[in-house]
């Protein structure tokens, strides 16, 4: 068995970024104005993501992107996107500013066409590949996508709004019936195509990326490619001042590589896995769905050395490691995102997996993922905090109601300012402005203390939301679904603790007297409203009105109490 490697004190880290930023001059740190906000910045960092491209390239015929039997270089990831990029454009018109709407599973073309998308100026709207038919319409019908890219699982849940909403269907990783044409042939008409020269800045739209947010419906949240390259950056000085030897910075080991297991479709997955991985030479190896089993041997065969995952996957996979026998002795790391992971996971993956350190991080869609990192010796000794801020654009704040800054240890409102913050929510002025106030801060909605040491815990949300197993779930969204029910006359949704996923979803419902229905039919009924992950796991069923509070709204902390205690 391994042996775990020695951590660089924190005071060794910080000497290093400070070195790093100093000298490097990639990880130059200027001012310079957003949106009228000054905001320090990476200077030198390219104007979009076309300098990615030439990064992979420059990784030559290494591994980048394994999926099954398929293997691409980094060198042939790089040629494939530029070459899909000059296909949209020759073969189908796409131009700067089209929205063009990403809807498959993990696949080395998923990366060839969100590079290739971001290479002309258009706009990627990744699409999350486990909503129903009625929430793929809502968001292609929200963005407005002009085009959409999909394999022929998901493009049977969104062809049937193509003729309503007049959009492009291009079918990509098999046939689909009634799309308009097919990646290869895009591809063909861009092989002998020069991608159009077209002009974009650091501060044009590359993305929208839905969330769920707490007013109902997924919110579209506007990322640029400068908030792209500020995540990229940031996480490669981290990783780099982390990984720091008496020879030198080095961002990665030889030969790194990392199991994919997040949707690309969620920003943990397109900016610290996926795009950072370009950036540093990291080979990406692909699941066609998540299994723990298949993870470990995975990762015993191609010997992979980081692993990012929500926490149930980490637990999951340390238990089929057991199971199977595998030692995943070239893991260095084992990272978490999208919910806190246990304390008590901490301790058995640092025996289990000695030769690796597991880490765990805090971050939004709304902020490119950028926020805090807590790693090493810091996560073993606080596996409760979410770290420390992220350096070196990046600030955090707890702020108190009268918007002054909360004491150490007293609770607050998490605020963040990066360049990395989205330009905005997609057509929605009011939501945006209630997010971002005049002086760049994002109000993420979380409340947290900070202790002496600038540790940023989180405590609880302002916003209505669950996190079941990394995916956000707003309540209203699923008690607005569950109130379309003929017989249900009150529904009030809220997380229930989860020792695998961290929360899951409880409702309580009042139905009309008389009615007989049970878990089952209601079930049933939200199945073509919701996604899996937003339905119901737990389910209280009542003919009295719920508990309120005096101003007569739903009190979600007394309903919770009296359906979690067996009162309801």
């Amino acid at each position: 068995m391994s042996e775990r490697r020695s951590a660089p004190p924190r005071e060794a880290v910080e000497k290093a970024v400070m070195h790093i930023v100093q000298n490097e001059p990639l990880f130059a740190v200027g001012v310079e104005e957003i949106r009228g906000v000054p905001h320090r910045v990476y200077k030198h960092a390219p104007p979009d993501l076309r300098g990615l491209i030439a990064i992979c390239e420059s990784h030559g015929d290494r591994t980048g992107v394994v999926l099954g039997d398929q293997r691409w270089s980094f060198a042939e990831l790089a040629r494939n996107a530029r070459t899909f990029g000059a296909g949209l454009a020759a073969k189908l018109g796409v131009k700067k500013g089209d929205m063009v709407a990403l809807a498959m599973r993990n696949s080395p073309e998923w990366m060839a066409a969100y590079l290739g998308i971001a290479s002309i100026g258009a706009v990627v709207v990744p699409l999350n590949g486990w909503w129903t038919e009625e929430e793929m319409a809502f968001a292609l019908g929200h963005c407005g996508a002009k085009f959409v890219i999909c394999d022929p699982e998901q493009g049977s849940r969104i062809l049937p709004s193509k003729s309503k909403l007049g959009f492009t269907v291009i079918a990509s990783r098999g046939a689909l019936d009634g799309a308009d044409d097919h990646f290869d042939a895009v591809f063909e008409a861009g092989r002998d195509t020069a991608p159009p020269a077209t002009a974009i800045a650091p501060d044009d739209d590359l993305a929208v990326m839905y969330t769920s947010g707490s007013t109902g419906h997924p919110k579209g949240v506007i990322l640029t490619h400068r908030a792209a390259w500020s995540t990229l950056l940031s996480f490669a000085l981290l990783v780099t001042a982390t990984k720091a030897t008496p020879q030198g910075a080095k961002l990665f080991p030889e030969n790194p590589s990392i199991l994919v297991t997040l949707p690309l479709f969620h920003v943990t997955g397109s900016h610290p896995v996926f795009m950072l991985s370009l950036l540093a030479g990291r080979t990406l190896v692909l699941m066609h769905k998540w299994s723990p089993s298949e993870a470990a041997r995975l990762i015993e065969a191609e010997k992979i050395t980081n692993f990012v995952g929500v926490p149930t996957m980490s637990h999951e996979l340390m238990l089929a490691a057991r199971e199977g026998g595998y030692s995943l002795d070239s893991l260095t790391d084992i990272g978490s995102g999208g919910a806190k992971r246990p304390a008590a996971q901490v301790a058995e993956l640092a025996k289990q997996f000695p030769g690796a350190w597991s880490s765990s991080g805090y971050g939004l869609t709304e902020s490119s993922a950028l926020g805090t990192y807590n790693g090493m010796t810091d996560y073993q000794a606080r596996p409760g905090a979410a770290g420390r801020v992220i350096p070196a654009v990046t600030e955090l704040r707890v702020v108190l109601e009268d918007g002054t800054d909360a004491p150490i240890g007293e609770v607050g409102e998490v605020w963040i300012r990066t360049p990395g913050n989205f330009r905005g929510y997609l057509g929605q002025p009011e939501e945006t402005a209630k997010a971002l106030t005049a002086d760049g801060w994002l109000r993420t909605g979380d409340l947290g203390t900070f202790d002496a040491e600038g540790f940023l815990t989180i405590v609880d949300r302002l916003k209505d939301m669950i996190v079941r197993g990394g995916e956000n779930v707003a309540c209203l969204e699923v008690e607005a679904a569950l109130l379309r029910h003929p017989e249900i006359r009150e529904a009030a949704v809220f997380s229930v603790p989860d020792e695998r996923l961290g929360e899951s979803v409880g409702a309580a419902i009042v139905v009309a007297p008389g009615t007989e229905i049970e878990t089952g039919d209601i079930l049933a009924f939200l199945k073509p409203h919701l996604a899996a992950f937003k339905r119901p796991d737990h389910v209280w069923i009542r003919t009295s009105k719920l508990p309120r509070t005096g101003t007569e709204k739903l009190d979600k902390r007394a309903i919770r109490k009296l359906c979690l205690e067996g009162d309801a």
